[in-house]
């Protein structure tokens, strides 16, 4: 049961749902993944980038079977809920809200950066800011607005992505590429494997977020039909994108320049066209699309996630009220914001392990991430035992193999980066347990609400 306080309207057809999905991750070709150079080199980086798209590819096939069963805006949390009760659900959607709370800084700093290039005398953290209050002004105006918005930017983003490669194309050297390609050695070692596994949070920076895309679902006419073709269109898609960009990128002069830095693509281009060149300029401006793509559509995921965790009674009920006569849950908007903007701010008084601020907000959320796909995965497996009979529009193909080969890739993933990254993981726990306290402390309130907020929406959505 709900009411027309906490009703998301269903106003998303399946092209708005493929510029989600797409938009939410488009990001991840423009930045971020060359930090993933400093660790394994080019060579190594590109299979730590092959086995991670394993993984995505069987995730995402594996997930739209839950995002039509179960198509409600809590994504993961209430699929967790419906397998696992609800401490199952608190940890999928704490997960959840980690990697989309913190990832929309990392791509803000980015934005800044990008702004930088054009206009050095600009503070790359003021632009950052005046990005997070444009997005969620433009969230709040309304979820159609949003959307088309999203679909317009996700497109430009691709075809600029594209016109980057054939740019950069004529400068291309395989020798450039390959040259100290396996953790700064010319041949693979065993150290190799090293790199390898530490570079693999900015291989899923290639990929992060797609599913955010299912938080979408609830307000998606006929999510049956619209889910699985802009699920599986958008995976392909970036499965393409991100290893063009990539190696083109690494292939036009010492690929060793572009790691550790938030605008790659830029650098990379003005190796073979210069930096005066009208192609740059370009790609400066047209390339922002990329992140404001992601940085937009991420804004709607945490602020559907906050939504949803506050109407079942996890999080303080004023996050789940929408906007009078826009029907957005502006609360939720605004509250993940001030969060992100002091995430920007918190390099100032926090060093951690020595890596730059947005090497550690990727790795915080990408941490959150693979431990929402271990619960989605795990859900899968639990519902299939315990609710055979659910109406499954689209079913995991090659079940089980395809979802046990997520679930396997996953906790490999999540062991090796607790390994490489003990400092970030402990202040993951830390989060966790605040958020466990919470959540015992509103225990009695939940009980007392009943599974209303969880079921506002009827399982298997509607036609």
């Amino acid at each position: 049961m709900s009411d027309t306080k906490t009703s998301l309207k269903k106003s998303l057809s399946g092209i708005h749902l493929w510029g989600i999905a797409v938009g939410l991750v488009i990001s991840g070709e423009y930045f971020g993944w060359s930090y993933g150079w400093a660790n394994a080199g080019t060579l190594g980086f590109l299979v730590t980038a092959v086995l991670i798209a394993v993984m995505y590819t069987t995730f995402i096939f594996s997930f739209t079977e839950l995002t039509t069963a179960i198509p409600h805006a809590g994504g993961p949390f209430a699929y967790s809920y419906r397998a696992f009760g609800p401490f199952g659900g608190f940890v999928a959607g704490f997960a959840t809200l980690v990697e989309f709370i913190f990832a929309p800084p990392a791509i803000a700093m980015a934005i800044g950066a990008y702004l930088n290039v054009q206009f050095p005398s600009l503070d790359p953290k003021l632009m950052a800011v005046g990005a997070y209050l444009v997005f969620m002004a433009l969230n709040i105006a309304g979820v159609t607005i949003a959307a088309t918005f999203e679909l317009v930017v996700t497109v430009l983003a691709i075809v600029e992505l594209l016109v980057f490669m054939g740019v950069v194309a004529p400068g291309f050297s395989m020798s450039n590429f390959v040259a100290k390609g396996w953790s700064g050695e010319d041949g693979f070692s065993i150290g190799s494997l090293s790199g390898i596994f530490a570079a693999i949070p900015f291989a899923i920076w290639f990929f992060l977020a797609i599913e955010g895309a299912a938080m979408a679902a609830e307000e998606t006419k006929n999510p049956k039909k619209t889910v699985p073709a802009a699920y599986i269109a958008g995976i392909l898609t970036l499965v393409v994108l991100a290893f063009g960009t990539m190696i083109f990128a690494g292939g036009v002069g010492d690929w060793t320049a572009l790691a550790n830095i938030n605008d790659p693509l830029p650098q990379a281009m003005k190796t073979v066209v210069g930096e005066n060149s009208g192609w740059l300029h370009m790609l400066v401006w047209i390339g922002l699309f990329g992140l404001i793509a992601s940085f937009h559509g991420i804004i709607m995921g945490y602020s559907r996630q906050l939504y949803a965790l506050a109407r079942a009674g996890f999080l303080p009920s004023a996050l789940a009220t929408l906007h009078p006569k826009l029907k957005t849950p502006y609360w939720a908007i605004i509250t993940g914001g001030v969060i992100g903007i002091a995430a920007i701010f918190s390099d100032e008084f926090i060093v951690v392990g020595g890596a730059t601020l947005t090497a550690n907000l990727i790795t915080m959320s990408v941490f959150g991430a693979i431990v929402m796909y271990i619960m989605s995965m795990l859900s899968i497996f639990k519902l299939r035992s315990t609710e055979p009979g659910l109406d499954r529009p689209f079913k995991a193909p090659l079940y089980p193999y395809f979802p046990a080969i997520a679930l396997g890739m996953a906790v490999v993933c999540l062991i090796t980066m607790i390994y490489f990254n003990p400092v970030v993981f402990g202040l993951f726990v830390a989060l966790f347990v605040i958020g466990y306290l919470f959540y015992l402390a509103t225990s009695k309130s939940r009980a007392a609400a009943g599974p209303d907020g969880l079921l506002a929406v009827p399982v298997g959505g509607d036609d």
